[in-house]
């Protein structure tokens, strides 16, 4: 398989299905973002965390491959003209999302309450998955718009909402694993 096909020279490039659009469509945004989470996502689990934070994030990793095929689709050829679906993956559902939330609150009772907003940072591991967090809250809001005009299965967007939360749980119990100092921010009261 050849790397290079020079088909996107020109500045456009090829849903699946075969409808080009320019490289800098909203549809090439989202899922080229959702590229971009997964990546991060990867050097998250390369770190020093538990084997259960790697084995949900390799999970996580592998359902971001199937936002990405249903984002990169053109919906007017999602279904063949045999009446088949053309993406033959399995779908984002209402379990994966459950999923995610039974392991945020696993993590969220470990956890001492959240009293105030806390300061990115505090050890490069946590670092990294506060950027995954932030990158995955831009890959929502482009999704949205996304969805506003050419919408897809709902239940993505939810997913992708929910990924955010459980990333955001994961790097305050990254924190709490690391013995990383929280840093909370405590606005100054002007007089």
């Amino acid at each position: 398989m050849k790397i290079y096909t020079k088909t996107g020279d020109k500045g456009t490039t090829a849903l699946f299905g075969g409808t080009r659009v320019a490289k800098h469509h909203i549809r090439i945004d989202s899922y080229g973002t959702i590229d971009e989470l997964n990546s991060w996502l990867g050097l998250l689990r390369d770190q020093e965390i538990g084997a259960k934070y790697q084995e949900i994030l390799i999970k996580i990793q592998e359902q971001l491959f199937t936002v990405g095929a249903i984002l990169a689709t053109d919906p007017e050829k999602m279904i063949l003209k045999n009446g088949k679906e053309r993406l033959n993956i399995p779908k984002i559902n209402e379990e994966d999302i459950s999923y995610l939330e039974q392991e945020i609150d696993t993590m969220n009772n470990a956890l001492p309450p959240m009293t105030h907003f806390v300061l990115p940072g505090g050890h490069t591991t946590v670092s990294y998955c506060h950027i995954a967090r932030t990158i995955c809250r831009r890959a929502e809001r482009l999704a949205t718009l996304l969805h506003e005009n050419e919408p897809f299965d709902a239940t993505v967007l939810s997913f992708i909402n929910r990924l955010s939360d459980y990333l955001f749980v994961l790097a305050r119990k990254l924190s709490n694993d690391l013995e990383a100092k929280e840093i909370k921010w405590i606005p100054e009261k002007k007089d």
